[in-house]
């Protein structure tokens, strides 16, 4: 519990900084890249979960949910 709670401390602050730079669904795609980028190696490591091809796939998906998401933003 204390570690969602200071996830949420950070988190919520985080999001209306974030929110005057970036749109509401780049945030939640950064933070689904974020999470991915954290859990992976967690489960790998920490948990001793062998490393499977869904983990590239996914990581693939959030690839091109990333480019679909910030294209508008690299052309300028």
């Amino acid at each position: 519990m204390g570690i969602a709670f200071f996830e949420y401390l950070l988190q919520v602050p985080g999001n209306r900084i974030g929110f005057t730079v970036m749109s509401l669904g780049q945030l939640k795609i950064l933070q689904e890249v974020i999470t991915l980028a954290v859990f992976v190696p967690f489960a790998v490591i920490y948990m001793k979960q062998p490393l499977r091809m869904d983990f590239l796939y996914a990581g693939l998906c959030m690839l091109g949910a990333v480019y679909f998401m910030f294209r508008g933003d690299l052309a300028a």
